[in-house]
């Protein structure tokens, strides 16, 4: 039998590239079909536009295509958790719908696998379309990450990557709620390989990452990967301790040699201000922890299922697999 190769694209209001999408993806994979079977599945992450009437088109023609369309939006991190739960392949390749990850990688990607690669991950060289703060700001987020993950971090890696059942089973064990796919990637270890493409532009449409979103996921990946903010009060405690101490002691020696000053309002302003934003922030650094916390502590389920196009067979296997990984878990 052809090993099944998954091709797992989650989507958020994408109808204006999905056509442009399965037909570049279908044309570049001809020349693997002789030797691999593929499905594409498109997991709906509670998309508003017409998304999922495309994908249910393509469904209709094209038996490898299946739609899994989650109850509401999740966002993208549950949304491939989902596909990992749901795909079937020996190998998992996740890709954007929007173009900006070439399909015709994917040639290169499945020959490292062949080769014996378990994880191999796109790298861009060059990210076309994005502003120059943005790309700025990338960088600078990606420095910090790495110097204080505790899990290597690779600079420039997304979630186009190839991964084979081993590395997609051993995440599917993780069931975070608060999760950062990138870090999960490099945590579970495995047979690595680096891939370079260039990102192109956006087919179509606008992206939908604003600059909150990708705030908070910046912040996720902080937090997910380093206690090392935590460590920021003990540290600057120290600090203002020490510093307020060798001020003290200037205080009692120009108070023995030129007597008692005046009370000095601006120093004594400033001193409470400065103490003031670091406890503030100080809790701000906990409650960030706190809330995830808390978050871990209901034990939701990552996502509800609203439909699912595949084979009943298909689901029984899936539904079957997810009912002994919880059991292995436990």
């Amino acid at each position: 039998m052809k090993k099944l190769i998954s091709i797992c694209v989650p989507m958020y209001n994408e109808a204006e590239n999905i056509d442009a999408f399965y037909k570049q993806l279908t044309t570049t994979i001809r020349p693997l079909t002789q030797k691999y079977d593929f499905e594409f599945l498109f997991i709906n992450d509670g998309s508003i536009d017409h998304s999922v009437k495309k994908v249910k088109a393509l469904t209709l023609a094209d038996a490898r295509v299946k739609l899994l369309d989650l109850s509401r939006n999740y966002g993208k991190e549950i949304a491939m958790a989902a596909g990992f739960d749901y795909c079937l392949g020996d190998a998992v390749i996740t890709m954007d719908a929007d173009l900006q990850h070439p399909p015709k990688v994917i040639l290169e990607m499945v020959e490292q696998w062949e080769a014996g690669y378990l994880d191999v991950y796109g790298k861009r060289n060059e990210r076309k379309g994005e502003s120059f703060l943005k790309k700025k700001m990338s960088e600078i987020y990606y420095k910090l990450l790495v110097k204080f993950s505790k899990v290597e971090v690779l600079p420039g890696v997304g979630d186009y990557r190839l991964l084979d059942r081993v590395c997609i089973d051993s995440i599917r064990k993780m069931k975070e709620t608060q999760r950062y796919t990138k870090g999960l990637y490099m945590w579970i270890g495995f047979r690595k390989k680096e891939v370079n493409f260039d990102a192109e532009e956006r087919f179509a449409g606008e992206t939908k990452w604003k600059f909150m979103d990708l705030l908070k996921l910046g912040i996720d990946g902080l937090t997910s990967n380093t206690t090392f903010p935590l460590k920021i009060a003990g540290i600057l405690g120290g600090i203002l301790s020490f510093s307020s101490m060798l001020y003290m002691v200037y205080i009692l020696i120009t108070t023995l040699i030129y007597g008692t000053s005046v009370p000095g309002y601006p120093t004594l302003v400033t001193l409470i201000l400065l103490l003031g934003g670091f406890q503030l922030i100080s809790l701000g650094i906990m409650g960030e922890y706190l809330g995830k916390i808390f978050h871990e502590t209901k034990n939701r389920p990552l996502y509800f299922v609203q439909e699912y196009t595949g084979k009943k067979i298909e689901l029984e296997k899936i539904q079957l697999s997810q009912r002994f990984a919880k059991t292995e878990s436990v």
